[in-house]
């Protein structure tokens, strides 16, 4: 049976360029919705994924994405909020797209068609068995990531897939399969939309979970936050005057002082045992 690709078919939606703005509107909203339902299906294998990384990651392992084009841009996205969000070093968390740091604003021909420097760019990496690769490919068949993901998973390291159709080469290519199925597009093949937003939903699910996992959150505060603004430095302070029941300047010295809110709290009760 040939391999169809539900992310090409045409829109359920016609003559868009008569449509008022209201009804175009109406119209990618009623599909958006259909997005989250589609991820709800692959919590399963979300999980399955979640539950290998945090053990690999307790042992020193990584996360690596790969994708191109959109794809690309959103597993970078996600890779570049994890050391704001939880304190955790950039090389915890990797986002690598074909065509490299360049094809975030350009587009890079032929790069996605390369089916092997997606190893070559791991491999830079000083990849390893305890790491993670997770591939990211709307349409599941983008050669730069399945060679990725093969060469990974011949070398000992956990694999993932996400992708937008049924039994792809991509799946196919990794241990773990994350199929979200959301159907055609609006505007026919752009990928961008409904499968751009269910990949990001995803990879929020996965980053979030394990950095919960990894210790990264108490309660439900984000104690590791780097302080790179005042809004954040802000936040911090509020979560040690909640936490200790401290003034306020008195939190924000303590805070200021110690780099981040945990390591702040630990200090103040050390101090104060």
């Amino acid at each position: 049976m040939a391999f169809e690709k539900i992310t090409e078919q045409s829109s359920l939606y016609n003559d868009l360029e008569k449509m008022s703005v209201h009804d175009l509107l109406v119209g990618i909203n009623k599909e958006d919705q259909k997005v989250a339902l589609a991820v709800e299906k692959a919590i399963p294998a979300i999980e399955k994924l979640v539950t290998g990384i945090v053990e690999r990651m307790k042992r020193g392992g990584r996360i690596f994405y790969m994708g191109a084009g959109t794809s690309g841009r959103i597993g970078v996205l996600d890779a570049s909020e994890i050391p704001p969000t939880y304190g955790m070093d950039p090389s915890w968390v990797v986002g690598l797209i074909a065509g490299g740091d360049f094809a975030l604003r350009n587009p890079v021909e032929n790069a996605e068609d390369d089916t092997e420097q997606g190893w070559k760019d791991l491999q830079a990496h000083n990849i390893n068995e305890k790491d993670t690769v997770i591939g990211i490919a709307a349409s599941g068949t983008t050669p730069y990531v399945i060679g990725a993901l093969k060469a990974a998973r011949a070398n000992g390291c956990l694999t993932a897939s996400v992708s937008s159709n049924p039994d792809s080469p991509i799946a196919e290519a990794a241990e773990i399969a994350i199929e979200m199925i959301v159907g055609p597009e609006f505007v026919t093949g752009s990928s961008r939309m409904k499968s751009g937003t269910g990949q990001k939903l995803i990879c929020n699910m996965i980053t979030t979970s394990v950095m919960i996992q990894m210790g990264r959150v108490k309660g439900n505060k984000m104690v590791n936050m780097q302080l790179s603004n005042a809004k954040l430095v802000d936040r911090g302070t509020r979560m040690i005057v909640e936490e200790l029941g401290l003034p306020y300047d008195e939190a924000r010295r303590l805070l200021l002082l110690h780099g981040e809110v945990k390591r702040a709290c630990d200090a103040y009760r050390a101090e104060n045992a």
